[in-house]
Parts: C-alpha cells; structure tokens; sequence
C-alpha cells in the first residue's frame, strides 16, 4: 500500500502544480512550500532540541496554543516549531512570536520526510486533533521519535474502524500515546486494540480560558455599543448574513445593535453585506475620527479581533452553521454569552453539549431567529441565565493541558 500512496503522492503534487495556476489559495499552498528546508536549515542545529508541533489550519493551531505556550515557558532551551498544512493557517500565524520557525509542512512523500527529519531531529512531534500523514508517521516511529496526538477526537464512519481500513490503522500504530477529547472516542480507540489512550479533553477550553484571564480593552467597541444591547455575529458566511440582514432590517431593531465579523473579508463581500444592511453601517477600517456610537451596525473587516470582541457581546450568532459546519463557539462561550447557531452543528461535540445545557439555540430561518433575538433581547433573566449556563460549562471542562505537560514532563527529556 505504501508503494501505491507514494505514486499517489508524487501524482497529486503534478496535479497541484497545473490546478495553481488558476487557483490563489493552491498557489499559496505551493509557493510557500518552496523554500521550507532553506527555512529549516537556516533555524535549527543539530545540537539544538526541537519540540515539533503539527497544526492542520487555524483551528487546530489555537488547539494547540495552550500546550505550545506552555512548553516555551517550562522548556526555554528547546526550540518550537509550527507546520501548517493549509493556507489559511499558516497565514494568519506566520510571524507567530513564541514559535523560532512557523512554516508548511511539506507534502508527504518518503524523500520529503527524510530530508524534513534529518534537518528538524525533533526531540519530540505533536499533531493536535488529526493529520495522519503515512510517510510522516512511518518515518518518526522508524528513528524512535516520540509522537503524540493531542485534542483527537474519533468517530465511528472513520477508515480507522471499517472492515477496509487495515493500512490506515497502520498509521495510529505510530503513536505513542493519545490524548483525546471524549470517551467515545476513547472507546473507539480500544475497540481496535489501542490502550495508550488518556481522555483528557479538548484544549481548546484552557485557550478560551486563557483569553478571559487577559487585559482586553477595545475602547471603540465600547464607544460603538453605548451601553445598549449587542448581538455579535462572529465568523458569518452568506447564508448566515442573510438570516441576520432579515433580522437586522426590521423596524423593531432601533434600539439594538449588532456587530458582524464575516469569515470571508474580501472588499467585494463586504461592500455587498455593507449594502444589503438598511440601518447605519459602519466599517472597522472606517472607525478612525468618527462617531461610531451613531451607527447601528459594525462590520469587522479585519482579522484577528473576534476571540476578544466577544467579550462585549450580550448575544452571540456563530456562523459556518448553514455550510460545512460551525465555528468556533467556545469563544463567545468563556464569556458567559448566549449562543445561537444554524442547523449544521452534529460533528461538534460542544454544540451538543451546550444546546443540551440550553445555553445554545439551533436556528433554521430568519422566522426562527427573530423569535429567539425577540426572547433574549427582551428577557434580561433569560439571558443572564443562559450566558452562565455557557460560562460554567467552560469552568468544568478546562484542564487538559495539565494532563498533557504531565505526560511530557514524565516521559520526555527536553530540558
């Protein structure tokens, strides 16, 4: 198998050349891979002792933040590195400053691996949630390299646990130990003989912890909010602005206010969302010497602002719920804010959980949402209620980075 993977993989990355040359995001994922071991060879020494970190994008990456800051603070004489294999990770976290290199992770083929390993020697990898490259794996268990996969999560429909997916499993058998965030994926894993198994949750809450343990204070928020209620929309996309624009355009809104932060910023979108809202819109990157407390509406069309825009929110619309799935809801979450989120929400664990506890609202119309806005923004008790609710589910489930130092203090030697 591995011989068919390997052609695969030398396939794959003809095709890619060809398909780059009409797609942005694929050039990127190309050219960036082009100077990686002049990068590599640049950073490290053979002398020097490397804590490797894996992230797929930027979701994992903040996964994985609570460990990587951790891991700077206690080993101050390793060196961190960050690989992306998307884009739209890599980025956004390019000039990262507790990493002494972010950079892609070069396609898996068995020449790539070799070279990438021979530079790096990590003393030890760290893949946060999933990322199961075969030649990667294969290589690190080969030269004895211990590797972890932290934050995973596993589900039934997977190859790892069909009567076909023999060779895949092969690629769990390279790691020494996981870290997963539920127990049914700590059952899944000893259904299939894998006992090297600790349910310690999802970092993913000590990182939106961490961000309510720090100083934020963004004066035009507070300047734009005026002391009224706010809905905050973080993450939207179409289909979920079309909801709120139904919402938003409602004679009945006057006395609210709303702040939109589109996934996508690209000037044609957000000047079409500019356009379709009837109320007082105003943008982020038009905020400077202006009143802002006039306007009703905020579009956020920048990056890297949500995780604390949250903070001033009274009311919390996670988009991504009419598509692929839902964004990140841990964030509004930690700040004790009620949530309300389209109906694609079944692969996310904390979606269910909280819709479960009520402190989060399934919505599949503009009917349904105005219902919901109505309740809350006219029911201070209720929304107190449910934005606790939220809060104390973050409190019960921090502590997985703990657990993960832990073993890597016991069974590593990095200092």
């Amino acid at each position: 198998m591995y011989f068919f993977y390997n052609i695969a993989i030398t396939i794959a990355g003809f095709i890619l050349k060809i398909i780059a040359i009409f797609n942005k995001k694929l050039a990127l994922f190309l050219t960036g891979r082009k100077d990686i071991f002049i990068q590599l060879n640049n950073h490290f020494k053979v002398t020097d002792k490397v804590i490797w970190f894996h992230c797929a994008s930027l979701g994992e990456f903040e996964q994985g933040r609570p460990i990587i800051e951790k891991c700077k603070r206690e080993y101050a004489n390793a060196k961190i590195l960050i690989t992306f294999f998307s884009p739209s990770g890599y980025e956004i976290r390019k000039d990262y400053s507790l990493a002494d290199l972010v950079t892609y992770l070069p396609l898996d083929s068995k020449r790539n691996v070799q070279k990438f390993l021979k530079i790096v020697r990590p003393s030890i990898a760290i893949f946060v949630k999933y990322e199961f490259w075969p030649n990667f794996l294969r290589a690190l268990k080969q030269q004895k390299i211990k590797t972890i996969l932290v934050s995973a999560i596993f589900r039934e429909d997977q190859s790892f646990f069909q009567w076909y997916g023999a060779w895949m499993r092969k690629s769990l058998q390279t790691f020494d130990h996981f870290f997963v965030q539920n127990e049914r994926s700590e059952k899944l894993l000893k259904k299939i003989g894998f006992n090297n198994v600790t349910l310690s949750g999802d970092t993913r809450f000590d990182r939106v912890y961490q961000v309510t343990q720090q100083k934020i204070d963004l004066d035009f928020i507070a300047q734009f909010k005026d002391n009224k209620t706010i809905l905050i929309a973080g993450s939207t996309w179409p289909k979920d602005e079309e909801l709120l624009i139904g919402y938003i355009n409602n004679k009945t809104t006057e006395n609210q206010k709303f702040i939109i932060a589109p996934h996508n910023i690209y000037q044609k979108n957000i000047e079409k969302l500019k356009q379709s809202i009837s109320k007082e819109v105003v943008l982020y990157s038009e905020i400077a010497d202006r009143e802002i407390s006039q306007f009703q509406v905020l579009i956020i069309d920048a990056i890297g602002l949500l995780t604390q825009i949250y903070k001033y929110a009274d009311i919390a619309y996670v988009g991504g719920g009419f598509g692929t799935g839902i964004h990140n809801i841990l964030e509004p979450a930690t700040f004790g804010v009620p949530i309300i989120i389209g109906p694609n929400y079944k692969k996310f664990n904390e979606a269910k959980e909280l819709i479960e506890l009520e402190a989060c609202l399934v919505v599949n119309n503009t009917s349904e949402l105005t219902s919901e806005l109505r309740s809350l923004f006219t029911d201070n008790q209720k929304l107190e209620m449910k934005g606790k609710l939220a809060q104390h589910y973050i409190l019960n489930n921090i502590g997985a980075t703990k657990i993960i130092f832990d073993y890597l203090n016991n069974t590593t030697k990095i200092k």
